[in-house]
């Protein structure tokens, strides 16, 4: 088994499963903590690598929300902080007015083949062709 999935597996267990099971909402890991835990001294960027891997994000149900250390990222003092994704939602009309407002023109893009293509065609048609002369 490689350290990234070592890493992937301690946290998941340590920490992911008991804040699920706690019903938290959100959770943090110490980078220091688990370099301890799994006697990986020399190893802390591989450790602070395989905590924000979309792989380990995937795999758990969870979006890292912010951490928290030194510029370059890779230190026992860096301290990810995570929110799960599949947390209960509050229901509409309890939600803050972003959250609410949140994909509202997700159909009315997609009817117009999308986002991208909405742009694309409101910069082709920007000026008239008097003004592109």
């Amino acid at each position: 088994m490689k350290n990234a999935d070592k890493i992937r597996l301690h946290a998941r267990e340590k920490y992911v499963q008991p804040a699920r099971a706690r019903k938290q909402t959100r959770f943090s890991i110490r980078a220091g903590d688990v370099v301890r835990d799994l006697s990986l001294t020399d190893h802390t960027p591989a450790v602070c690598s395989a905590l924000k891997t979309r792989e380990f994000l995937r795999e758990n149900g969870v979006r890292l929300v912010e951490w928290s250390g030194p510029p370059s990222g890779k230190s026992t003092t860096v301290i990810y902080t995570y929110e799960f994704v599949d947390a209960q939602r509050l229901p509409v009309g309890q939600e803050d007015a972003w959250t609410q407002l949140r994909g509202a023109l997700k159909d009315v893009f997609a009817e117009l083949g999308g986002g991208e293509a909405y742009l694309r065609n409101e910069r082709a048609n920007f000026y008239t062709s008097r003004e592109k002369e």
